[in-house]
């Protein structure tokens, strides 16, 4: 199995020593778990976010406005569905999660985002009527990325994207998922899928101040700051390195989105403080949606704005716009940097 919302049956991601034991269901490596060793990039992730603390300014502080905009489209939130796939493989009598979870962000007038995805199970998708975004993978024929970027405008994608990060496979060649070799992709890869479609395009996996560079000049609407799930061992915290991206990208009018570890309001302010415009949850709406449906989904994710609006108060921030990284201070064995 490897990290990612997906399964590969033809490439492992650990050695045996590695293996976890999964608390999802479905085949193994469907819904991946990491080993929590030093390398793994969500342990990492996980204590940066807690090592975030927030300072209080509450004078004149009033009740924030969620409503957020994206790609000129209004949302009620800057809290997103995450780009999951191949979840329909554990529904349970005849469920799809993978539409149910839109019909979560269709009922909270969110957006929705979805990850590798044959067409037909991307239609069907697209046709619960949220605006949903589709990621693909860099496959090695560029002609297939071609004809699911214009098969998601045929179907009314509200945008598309690409995993720039799912490159490497553990045995340090590209990785093959579900049979399909996947290669590298170059700015100027890039920048032709930009020119392919009308719909905004984005980046999804930046990590660095030099891709984020690369993405914009290749004509990237947004690019998604992210790990992956802990694609790469090690991997800085998408939160550590949001602030750059942001100044660097400043005056560009190129989107930051951002997930990993998001699952609390309070982990949502910490990154749009530090620079993102919207966020995506992940492993935080899983249970709930595997488990209720879109009721648990749309549960968990207006606890989260409860959440959000909160710390937003606490902070003196009015709207979705007025986020100010001065707020936040990083504590780091239990030291607290100003």
């Amino acid at each position: 199995m490897y990290r990612g919302y997906y399964i590969t049956l033809q490439k492992s991601q650990y050695t045996m020593d590695d293996k976890i034991k999964s608390p999802w269901p479905g085949p193994e490596g469907l819904i991946p778990v990491t080993n929590g060793k030093a390398e793994d990039a969500n342990k990492i992730n996980r204590q940066y976010l807690d090592d975030l603390l927030v300072e209080m300014r509450v004078i004149d502080a009033v009740e924030p406005n969620l409503e957020t905009e994206i790609f000129g489209r209004r949302f009620s939130s800057p809290i997103m569905m995450p780009a999951f796939s191949h979840l329909n493989k554990v529904g349970k009598d005849g469920r799809k999660p993978m539409e149910e979870y839109a019909m979560a962000a269709k009922e909270l007038n969110v957006l929705n985002w979805v990850g590798m995805e044959p067409d037909d199970e991307f239609a069907s998708i697209a046709k619960v009527g949220a605006p949903t975004v589709r990621i693909i993978k860099p496959f090695a024929d560029h002609d297939m990325i071609m004809k699911q970027i214009a098969f998601a405008e045929h179907h009314g994608a509200f945008a598309v994207g690409i995993d720039i990060d799912h490159i490497a496979g553990k045995d340090g060649h590209y990785d093959i998922v579900d049979g399909l070799p996947l290669g590298p992709i170059t700015k100027n890869d890039l920048a032709g899928y930009t020119r392919s479609t009308k719909l905004p395009f984005i980046a999804k996996g930046v990590l660095s101040v030099s891709d984020a560079l690369k993405a914009r000049d290749a004509g990237c609407k947004g690019i998604f700051v992210s790990h992956h799930h802990g694609r790469i061992p090690f991997g800085i915290p998408p939160t550590a390195i949001l602030p750059q991206i942001k100044k660097t990208l400043e005056g560009s009018n190129v989107m930051i989105f951002c997930d990993c570890g998001i699952d609390t309001g309070y982990d949502a302010y910490k990154a749009l403080a530090l620079g993102a415009d919207a966020v995506a949850v992940g492993r935080g709406i899983l249970a709930p949606l595997l488990k209720e449906g879109m009721e648990g989904v749309v549960k968990k994710v207006r606890k989260m704005n409860e959440q959000l609006s909160e710390l937003m108060m606490y902070t003196g921030i009015v709207d979705t716009k007025s986020f100010d990284s001065s707020v936040i201070h990083y504590k780091k064995n239990n030291m607290l940097f100003l």
